[in-house]
């Protein structure tokens, strides 16, 4: 319960009427500032809904400067405290801070890690995405050169995705296909990226996509354009404990290799 204990006493820290009183002028609280601390608490405590009926009787409403000290001062370490009046101390000291007890903290806290974890996953696939679409952009860009390897850091070896995306490029390298990026010919926009599936070694992400490319063929000057707006389907996986894309869906894929076959 280590964390529980520093984040217990950083909120106290944090408290507005602790930052609005002397105590937010001090680097290091004395015992003074504990007895300061005490009034304050017993204050808040005293208008508390959650202390009005028989909890009141229970637990009280007032924590002595030499509890908060302790509290403040120790280390506990990971140990588990049973007992009854420390527990009760936490559970003024959260109705304080505006939770229910000590255990609608926890609850609390647990929920807000849990929803920064998922925040914090969303936005690492998310930047998958749009940085394998800016390296896609970038393969095109060095046609007819066929760098696969330029996918590696995003796209596992080996999988359905890469086969699949240098088969149908490798063609039109043969082809001599360049693209033309003068005056900004060609371009794209990624947009509306959302999790479809979460799971542990699993995710599906979901995106709207928009890519407007000209190619233009080395010799005859030939031109030929991409121009679709679709919904693509990622499917990222986490393999060896590292996440990378492993197969796509994209409804549009090796349209403009069928193209050429027809104008053949």
């Amino acid at each position: 319960m280590k964390t529980i204990y520093n984040s217990i006493r950083e909120e106290v820290e944090k408290h507005s009427k602790v930052r609005n009183s002397v105590l937010g002028n001090v680097s290091e609280w004395k015992r003074s500032h504990y007895i300061i601390l005490s009034e304050i608490i017993k204050d808040e405590l005293s208008d508390a809904e959650e202390l009005k009926g028989g909890k009141k009787f229970e637990i009280g409403n007032t924590i002595s400067h030499v509890t908060l000290q302790r509290f403040f001062e120790n280390d506990y370490q990971d140990k588990t405290h049973n007992d009854l009046r420390f527990l009760k101390t936490l559970d003024k000291i959260c109705i304080f801070l505006g939770y229910k007890d000590l255990n609608d903290y926890i609850q609390s806290l647990k929920l807000n890690n849990k929803e920064k974890e998922l925040g914090d996953g969303l936005e690492f696939l998310t930047k998958m995405v749009y940085d394998y679409c800016a390296t896609a952009f970038e393969f095109y860009k060095n046609f007819p050169n066929h760098k696969t390897e330029i996918f590696k850091d995003l796209v596992f070896d080996g999988s359905p995705f890469l086969e699949r995306a240098s088969e149908f490029s490798r063609e039109l390298c043969e082809r001599d296909f360049q693209l033309v990026t003068k005056n900004n010919r060609s371009n794209y926009e990624v947009f509306d990226i959302h999790l479809v599936t979460d799971e542990p070694d699993k995710k599906i992400l979901e995106t709207q996509e928009f890519w407007n490319l000209l190619f233009k063929v080395g010799e005859t000057g030939e031109e030929h354009f991409v121009n679709q707006l679709n919904t693509q389907i990622y499917f990222i996986r986490k393999i060896d404990n590292v996440w990378k894309i492993w197969d796509n869906y994209n409804p549009d894929a090796g349209r403009l290799n069928k193209k050429v076959e027809i104008d053949k």
